[in-house]
């Protein structure tokens, strides 16, 4: 409840600050839907990605933090796969390097999947290894230059084009949101998520195949990594191995925080983490529409994360509410009547 209510307050800000229009979508000379709310949307789709796959992993008392560094490596590869070949705008040559990066970003996810579940690597260990080595590795598959893709190549509809008006990332994001939540709540893969994120001991008594699991968590993170930096190199036209997914582990994961899943594991919540990344996009506009300049966007970040923690607490609730509830009044006992004999005398 409180994400949402962060979330309403800072499209009530952008209002005030901008007009009515910040929430009224348009349609574009090209067709395609716009306006500053649903460019928010569509450019808060790589964030959203890598979110929902972290929610995952997070959920089984995990962590991933080479996220980043695998979005370049999923951007190298498409990329430079298509400027190598004779044709770019060779559908078959824009499928076969799509593919290529999502199998290979996979892979990688459960490579970190191996390690942690196989080899009892701490998982900020075992992650960060790869998200130390990993942007080196896109830059081996590059040379070390920026590989770019043409404008004519239907590699770029990936990002920029549109599909009934609405942009094509918003519904590869609502796709997988939709995917990912008919198989967390309508199989047992939710609730054996849960069960090893909350008491792997108990999971392991109980038979279930946490190990599994793990690495299931961990290659579907890793493939929403690579296809959020497909995404994201769709709509540059270019893939930046130094800067590309540079820190979104670190907004994917305050997102999973803001969305009311716990970093200990156990219960987790994509809806929760959607909204999570919405705040995230709505409160970069927000600093600049309300006159702050861009070095605000962390200390920002921080104070909403700080206020969600806070009003998730029960702590903290209970602390606040304290003085406004009644304390029961002590119940008076009516003296006992006096007996029969002590009446005469």
């Amino acid at each position: 409840m409180w994400p949402v209510v962060i979330l309403l307050a800072l499209v009530a800000v952008n209002i005030a600050a901008t007009g009515v229009d910040f929430i009224v979508p348009s349609v574009n000379d090209d067709g395609r839907l716009g306006g500053a709310f649903v460019n928010i949307l569509r450019r808060s789709v790589p964030l959203l990605l890598i979110a929902l796959g972290m929610t995952l992993v997070i959920a089984t008392k995990g962590i991933d933090l080479s996220v980043g560094a695998v979005y370049a490596i999923g951007a190298a590869i498409a990329c430079q796969t298509i400027m190598d070949s004779s044709d770019q705008g060779a559908a078959g040559t824009v499928l076969t390097a799509i593919a290529l990066a999502l199998v290979v970003t996979a892979v990688i996810g459960a490579w970190n999947g191996v390690m942690v579940a196989a080899f009892g690597i701490q998982p900020i260990v075992a992650t960060l290894i790869l998200m130390i080595a990993g942007r080196g590795i896109a830059q081996l598959i590059t040379g070390g230059q920026i590989p770019k893709v043409e404008d004519t190549s239907p590699f770029t509809e990936l990002g920029r084009g549109a599909f009934l008006t609405i942009p094509i990332p918003i519904w590869i994001a609502a796709l997988a949101l939709t995917a990912l939540a008919l198989l967390t709540r309508r199989t047992a893969l939710g609730m054996l998520l849960e069960s090893v994120g909350g008491n792997p001991e108990a999971s392991r008594l109980a038979g279930i195949r946490s190990k599994g699991i793990t690495v299931l968590v961990y290659l579907v993170c890793g493939l929403c990594a690579g296809l959020a930096g497909l995404i994201g190199a769709s709509n540059l036209g270019s893939a930046d191995a130094n800067n590309g997914g540079l820190w979104i582990e670190l907004d994917a994961i305050l997102a999973v925080v803001i969305g009311g899943t716990a970093l200990l594991g156990g219960r987790f919540f994509l809806l929760g983490t959607t909204i999570g990344v919405v705040i995230i996009g709505t409160l970069e506009d927000t600093i600049i529409n309300v006159g702050l300049s861009s070095q605000w966007q962390f200390t920002a970040k921080a104070i909403v994360v700080f206020v969600v923690a806070l009003l998730q607490s029960p702590g903290f609730r209970a602390w606040i509410l304290k003085p406004f509830k009644r304390t029961p009044q002590a119940r008076v006992e009516a003296p006992a009547p006096a007996k029969a004999e002590e009446a005469a005398k």
